[in-house]
């Protein structure tokens, strides 16, 4: 139970149900003032005293389960690592996976629980093959399968989505009837862990002298023109606009965009808009909900709530890693992010990005 309206209604959910409940809240900081505070957040004081009001109203048992150092090692040090390495990671991906349903579920399943039932927007099925499917949410607008996409089907097997068949709005309406305080609390948002949501002067602070760079030039992709020079490539990551400080404008006279980064050498490469547009990624440390396929025809997903891509995907022998052939391109795809595949509204799996390329052009990063 993070504190939120979704959590707070799936315990309900599960009570109405007929599930012996306990409502868990996660203690992801030992210093949780140093994490965001207040609607912006989902593991701070406020919201940690909103889960335990929501689980009296419920009449369930309700605890606090301190995750912090696993938190901090799995999910903010991959973070800052992959950020220095000049990769873009998802954290909230990496905290499902290493924290809500392996660290969490594991001690759940230790403990004589059968499931760790959350708020998050995706539905589970039965399939004809007798494993469990992960789909999207009723609700496109808030399905999370997305950073769902690196469960394994055991992990499924032992998971709860009440709210996967709902639209947000009747969650709401729902929570209200039930007397739950939080019916109307705004969604949290951006990485909990940054406090002021300021991801480039949080990286520079916490990397410090393991920064792998103080500074740098920013390059003309085209010309190798130097443009300007900036503080550090941690503030930069592929597709990003705003914020360049270029000295001078291109010679063309257009807006410049990130392509590529280079932590080793501190350079920033910069062009127009169109040279981000991608249709070929590799993915390393593959993932699957089920199944392992060869190959397959369908969709991939590049980021949470973002538009779906029409891709050939190719499973290398050891189901480690995979090649996407996207027939509709994408823009602004950053090493590190997620590739999460689909097979209509199911989850297949899903891969981390480890680089992207343009095939008519031969260019790549």
């Amino acid at each position: 139970m993070s504190g939120g309206v979704d959590s707070a209604v799936a315990a309900a959910r599960a009570v109405e149900a007929g599930h012996d409940v306990t409502g868990i809240h996660l203690a992801l900081s030992r210093n949780p003032r140093s994490y965001r505070s207040g609607a912006r957040g989902c593991c701070t004081i406020e919201d940690s005293n909103d889960a335990r009001r929501a689980a009296d109203v419920l009449g369930i048992a309700f605890y606090v389960w301190d995750f912090s150092e696993e938190f901090h090692e799995d999910v903010v040090e991959d973070f800052l690592s992959e950020y220095a390495a000049g990769r873009t990671p998802n954290p909230c991906l990496r905290c499902n996976e290493k924290i809500k349903f392996a660290a969490v579920l594991d001690r759940a399943v230790a403990l004589g629980f059968d499931a760790v039932a959350t708020g998050h927007y995706a539905q589970l099925e039965s399939g004809a093959d007798g494993l469990i499917e992960m789909h999207r949410a009723v609700d496109h607008g808030k399905d999370q399968s997305y950073v769902l996409g690196v469960l394994t089907q055991d992990q499924l097997a032992r998971s709860l989505f009440p709210l996967g068949g709902s639209p947000k709005s009747e969650v709401r309406e729902e929570a209200a009837r039930r007397g739950l305080l939080v019916a109307d609390k705004p969604d949290s948002h951006d990485i909990c862990f940054i406090a002021d949501g300021d991801t480039g002067g949080w990286l520079t602070e916490k990397l410090g002298g393991s920064a792998p760079n103080d500074g740098g030039e920013i390059v003309d992709h085209a010309t190798g023109e130097v443009l300007g020079t900036h503080g550090g490539t941690v503030g930069f990551t592929i597709g990003q606009r705003k914020g360049l400080r270029i000295g001078r404008p291109a010679a063309d006279g257009r807006p410049r965009f990130v392509l590529d980064i280079e932590p080793v050498s501190g350079t920033v490469t910069v062009g127009p808009r169109e040279e981000l547009r991608i249709d070929a990624i590799s993915g390393i440390r593959a993932r699957w909900c089920g199944t392992v396929p060869d190959r397959l025809e369908g969709t991939v997903q590049l980021r949470a709530h973002g538009a779906e891509h029409r891709a050939r995907v190719e499973v290398a022998d050891d189901g480690d890693a995979v090649e996407i052939a996207l027939h509709d391109p994408a823009e602004g795809i950053a090493p590190g992010q997620a590739a999460v595949i689909y097979d209509g509204t199911r989850v297949v799996g899903s891969a981390t990005i480890s680089a992207t390329a343009r095939r008519l052009s031969g260019a790549g990063r």
